[in-house]
């Protein structure tokens, strides 16, 4: 019987709202989520039960959502009875086992990687390198397929799974053991959400590390007509940030170090005094309407992101010289350096496209969206990367899963992604001005539409346009998609769990 005290107790806890956006990180205008009924926050795991048999006993879809890490309005579908179960305060940390530096931790639904990461550090345990942004939870980047930039470590976050706990369409808590040869397993670990609601991962973890950071500048016809993998490969993680405007690259490495090590370095991507951010949003808008203004900001940005963007965790000093090197969760993941907030909270929002290729057709892509960038220059209309960072490009090594990014698994068209598959991750800046289109708008267009024509590409699951989805219908594996959707109606019949992304890939 459903429990009314649990769930009053959950609905007391967030309160409620009528056909309503639920935003993503960006905050207002960004909506996850276009139309929803009521948002959630649970405390406990059997809050999160009640709310689902609630929800799916009134025929309401439901929907689990961290800090809203999306980047378009893909996360639910577009019923305005739809139900949010915000999971961020079900968060505990259980069950630490280690022994002869290996050994796992159980996590709730909320976790984040930082408060994982700290809590583990605290006790001489890491979880090594599956590790991505910091306001990430580790279930919802299991549920996406995330993953962090390694040719030689599982690097994809599903992958260090060991268990599951998945609130499913009926309100049960269903345990899943790890298998890879079976399809339940094989679904879970890039999910969606689509399976439930993940309460709990039991996820794998090593004893404490460090690690360095270097950085090198490379001409781009180094990265575009070089050997890619030879490039990486010897590195633990690594990757490239492309500035084509100067046709430079960083190559950014990572690698092990005694634990014994000098070093206290603490990154922050994503953080920026207002001053800072006052400046960049000056810098970038002016850029909505005239080429040249980008060039230049695309330059200034260069040299910032030349130096490293880590600090000393002790002094809050800012470190000058590569390399770097610190503890694995200060270095890999980070968080904000103190009296600077996030960058979104300035208007520096972005929109982005980031497609995964098999690692043996790098080169052709990247080569393939030079000619893009040649021939918008021609037309007189030149683009180039309007964001922080410059254009992010990561890689994965295979992880067999359904709806993986770097999965062995093939499509219509026949291609090698046995030695990993590389992610084209290009941001650009989101102008707060007159129609808040960015500049030669039509050419991202056109980009995306020459990517996923000409080339094998996946979608990444939270960082894409609904169009972007239907066009990359063609890449994806039939079979999977259709024992993926086989698995679904075991978990949830009466299809409460419901994204726009899983019924534009037919799996819903």
């Amino acid at each position: 019987m459903l429990n009314i005290a649990v769930l009053c107790g959950a609905l007391n806890l967030f309160g409620l709202t009528s056909a309503v956006p639920y935003n993503t990180f960006d905050g207002e205008g960004f909506p996850a989520c276009n139309n929803v009924a009521q948002v959630y926050r649970p405390s406990t795991i059997d809050e999160m039960v009640a709310v689902v048999k609630d929800a799916s006993s009134k025929g309401k879809p439901v929907r689990a959502s961290g800090n809203g890490h999306m980047w378009y309005d893909t996360m639910c579908s577009d019923d305005p009875n739809t139900v949010i179960v915000k999971t961020d305060a079900v968060n505990r940390i259980s069950e630490l086992v280690l022994q002869n530096g290996v050994g796992s931790v159980v996590v709730e639904a909320g976790a984040t990687f930082p408060q994982v990461a700290e809590w583990l550090h605290a006790r001489g345990a890491s979880l090594g390198y599956t590790l991505v942004n910091w306001n990430i939870t580790i279930a919802g980047a299991v549920a996406m397929g995330a993953h962090r930039s390694s040719l030689r470590e599982h690097s994809q976050v599903s992958s260090a799974a060991l268990a599951f706990d998945i609130i499913n369409g009926k309100g049960e808590l269903v345990h899943l053991e790890r298998d890879q040869t079976n399809d339940t397993w094989l679904a879970a670990t890039t999910s969606l959400g689509l399976l439930g609601v993940i309460a709990r991962v039991k996820i794998e973890v090593i004893a404490d590390f460090k690690v360095y950071a270097d950085q090198k500048i490379l001409d781009e016809s180094d990265v575009l007509n070089g050997d890619i993998y030879a490039q990486i490969s010897p590195y633990v993680t690594a990757n490239y940030w492309w500035w084509p405007g100067l046709k430079k690259f960083h190559l950014r490495t990572y690698g092990v170090v005694p634990i014994s090590n000098f070093g206290q370095a603490f990154q922050s991507t994503f953080s920026v005094t207002e001053v800072e951010g006052n400046l960049a949003l000056g810098l970038l808008n002016s850029g909505q309407n005239l080429s040249a203004p980008n060039f230049a900001t695309e330059a200034i940005f260069f040299g910032l992101w030349s130096a490293p963007n880590f600090h000393d965790k002790t002094t809050n000093f800012p470190l000058l010289f590569w390399p770097v090197s610190g503890y694995a969760y200060d270095v890999l993941i980070g968080g904000l350096y103190p009296d600077q907030r996030p960058e979104w909270e300035y208007g520096l929002h972005g929109k982005t496209l980031e497609l995964a290729v098999p690692l043996t057709q790098a080169n052709a892509l990247l080569k393939r969206v030079r000619q893009l960038f040649d021939q918008a220059a021609a037309e007189g209309k030149p683009v180039t990367s309007t964001y922080r960072s410059g254009i992010n490009i990561k890689f994965g090594k295979p992880f067999d899963s359904f709806l993986g990014q770097t999965t062995e698994r093939v499509g219509n068209r026949t291609a090698d992604w046995s030695k990993g598959a590389m992610m084209f991750d290009f941001p650009s800046f989101v102008p707060t001005l007159g129609d808040h289109h960015r500049y030669n708008e039509d050419w991202y267009a056109k980009l995306a539409k020459t990517l996923i024509d000409e080339f094998p590409v996946r979608p990444h699951w939270t960082k894409n346009t609904r169009d972007i989805f239907r066009q990359s219908l063609q890449n994806l594996n039939q079979d999977s998609l259709r024992r993926f959707a086989k698995v679904r109606e075991q978990f949830d019949p009466n299809k409460t769990f419901k994204s726009i992304v899983g019924e534009i890939i037919g799996v819903v």
